[in-house]
């Protein structure tokens, strides 16, 4: 007779840490070891605060039971490699003139990556090298952008810091080319785990470029919990893009922190073509007179997929201005979410905040829920905030079809219209084809997102 007796209950927060000592043990002998302190803090934290529920006002639209029931493995240490045609004929952007930092499993591929000649100062190189040899630029800002005290899974990300990209512009410099980070999941037949890390510093007065990619090869279960912290000097310009791209049976868990100091300029686009459940965390302090902020988003989703966007763009000192616009394309079963807050904290006055979330539902399964917010502290300001939810207009439809281009190629003209908005501010022009691409060969001809 079999046995009736249950399994015992295992914590689900236990089977995350209980990997942490064999983890610590080896990276502490690369050189790294002044990381020790942050990361056992950071491992405290999350045993305290643990998974969010949807009890969680924060966390109400994502339920992360399906990530916190997985038993995920680290990727091995060896056998990384990745054939180089291989990762080029699957990479989502092709060649084009980059420097280019290639992590695979989360772990720095130097076959793969590509460093031209910089001016002097700039440091472009995987995070696990600059703990070792760039301590002097790294300790001052690692992990004082990104809260572990309050995001779990920032607390899990920063607990296992080990690699990611690195990246210091010096004072006024101009970097001549991009800046491609791209991480790749390779597939498994057990469901892996990677911790990517990034620390981004632009000097006073610097421009440089940065593109972000998360991309997979196949379609293994995988959960990448990604951190980036990027810090924007004075009178600096950044412009910045995150893409990310990967199969129904990912995980995706970001968090980007951007701290802006008095006069610069950052601008970012984040295009999410969705997973399992994709969460992304964007947080932007304005702390100094004269800041530009801009945070565009992008997110299409299908099947049974989710994402949820959460933006914060935190006005703390006077004469700043900042813009935001979310959009989203969902099909199927699928559902998604936009919670967006203007904080104007009392000596921001002279605030100009502009926020809107507009969202186009091809199904009727489909659901979305956008929840702009203004928390405003200050009397002189200036600051908007709207959302839409709707579906191709039937007028518009019957006007395209009367001048001869059938049902199916109107809708995808229109959805290729609404998502237009954002892709066309891509300045990259690899980048912005590619999201062309995408966008056509699954609307223009009447196909919808993959299932």
């Amino acid at each position: 007779m079999p046995s009736l007796t249950k399994p015992p209950h295992v914590d689900p927060v236990d089977r995350f840490v209980s990997r942490f000592a064999d983890f610590e043990e080896r990276v502490s002998r690369n050189g790294s070891a002044w990381v020790s302190p942050i990361r056992g803090k950071a491992l405290s934290r999350f045993r305290e605060i643990r998974f969010p529920t949807r009890h969680v006002e924060a966390w109400k639209h994502t339920d992360v039971r399906p990530v916190v029931e997985t038993e995920f493995e680290p990727a091995p240490q060896t056998g990384r490699t990745v054939e180089l045609e291989a990762f080029r004929d699957e990479s989502a952007f092709g060649e084009w003139d980059a420097d280019r930092l290639v992590f695979i499993d989360g772990i720095f591929s130097e076959s793969l990556s590509q460093i031209g000649e910089s001016p002097a100062g700039v440091r472009v190189m995987s995070l696990a090298e600059a703990l070792k040899t760039e301590r002097e630029f790294v300790e001052p800002h690692l992990g004082n952008y990104a809260d572990y005290t309050a995001q779990p899974f920032v607390a899990l990300n920063t607990a296992f810091l080990e690699d990611g990209a690195f990246v210091y512009i010096p004072d006024g410099v101009v970097h001549p080319r991009p800046i491609r980070i791209v991480f790749v999941a390779t597939e498994s037949d057990t469901p892996r785990v990677a911790y990517p890390r990034n620390l981004i510093l632009t000097g006073k007065e610097s421009r440089t470029e940065i593109v972000e990619s998360y991309e997979d090869l196949g379609n293994g279960t995988c959960l990448t919990n990604a951190v980036t912290e990027l810090s924007v000097g004075k009178n600096a310009r950044v412009v910045y893009y995150r893409m990310q791209q990967e199969n129904n049976r990912a995980f995706h868990l970001a968090s980007v922190n951007v701290r802006q100091e008095a006069g610069s300029d950052f601008s970012s686009q984040v295009i999410s073509t969705g997973s399992a459940i994709n969460r992304n965390d964007i947080t932007c302090v304005l702390d100094g007179e004269g800041i530009s902020s801009t945070v565009n988003g992008l997110f299409l989703t299908s099947g049974r997929r989710h994402i949820d966007n959460h933006t914060i763009l935190d006005h703390r000192a006077p004469g700043c201005r900042s813009h935001e616009t979310f959009k989203g394309i969902l099909d199927g079963e699928s559902s998604g979410a936009f919670t967006g807050k203007i904080i104007v904290r009392p000596d921001a006055q002279k605030t100009d905040a502009v926020q809107s979330s507009k969202n186009l539902l091809l199904s009727d399964s489909a659901t979305v829920y956008p929840d702009p917010q203004l928390e405003i502290y200050a009397d002189d300001v200036k600051c908007t905030h709207g959302a839409t939810v709707g579906q191709l207009d039937p007028e518009a439809v019957f006007y395209i079809k009367s001048r001869g281009i059938d049902e199916a190629s109107a809708r995808g003209l229109l959805t290729y219209a609404f998502a237009n908005e954002i892709i066309e501010k891509i300045d990259i022009k690899p980048l912005r084809e590619h999201l062309e691409r995408f966008i056509s060969a699954r609307f223009w001809n009447g196909a919808v997102l993959e299932r």
